[in-house]
């Protein structure tokens, strides 16, 4: 098993035969990475960059808000949130007549901390696309927008049929019913 901190192999086959989605998942992979070595002194992790930058756009949100916001699952975003709680980041709240919803706040802590990390988010995505021409960038953004809109109507078109997401624990009794140890 690989060391975490050790960068990604370099791919062995000729590039220009990869399939899309693996580039793209490297590229992504690459982004989290290069973002998370930046955000690491300020002990904040990838994670909790996901909440923040939500937060920095729209605080006060409910943590099922947040978590649709980020695109993070309601667990996850639950255990990020105490985290960032932890580090004086956020704090969470009822409000007034409402016992049910809890609601995310950003601190001082955490509303001052949009001025270090954004310049850090910036680096990176200068740094990716440093050597590139201007017209290939919006070139390739328009083309992952709209690669991203043919799969959210794909999952949108699968609504109501047998073609969905299953859950971690779905998955996970699945692989148990048919005698595989879930990782």
């Amino acid at each position: 098993m690989r060391d975490r901190q050790q960068a990604p192999a370099a791919p062995t086959a000729d590039p220009t035969q990869e399939r899309l989605a693996h580039i793209v998942k490297d590229a992504a992979r690459a982004y989290v990475r290069a973002l998370q070595m930046r955000l690491a002194p300020h002990a904040v992790s990838y994670g909790h960059w996901s909440i923040l930058r939500v937060l920095w756009s729209r605080d006060g949100l409910t943590q099922r808000e947040l978590s649709e916001q980020a695109n993070i699952a309601e667990p996850t975003t639950f255990a990020a949130v105490k985290a960032l709680e932890t580090l004086g980041y956020v704090e969470r709240m009822h409000l007034p007549g409402n016992n049910k919803n809890i609601h995310v706040y950003l601190t001082r802590s955490g509303k001052q901390l949009e001025r270090k990390l954004v310049p850090l988010a910036e680096e990176v995505n200068e740094v990716s696309v440093s050597g590139i021409s201007a017209e290939d960038v919006e070139t390739t953004r328009r083309v992952l927008l709209a690669i991203n809109a043919a799969l959210a109507a794909d999952e949108a078109a699968a609504e109501g049929t047998k073609r969905r997401i299953p859950s971690t624990r779905e998955l996970g009794k699945r692989l148990s019913d048919i005698g595989i140890a879930a990782p």
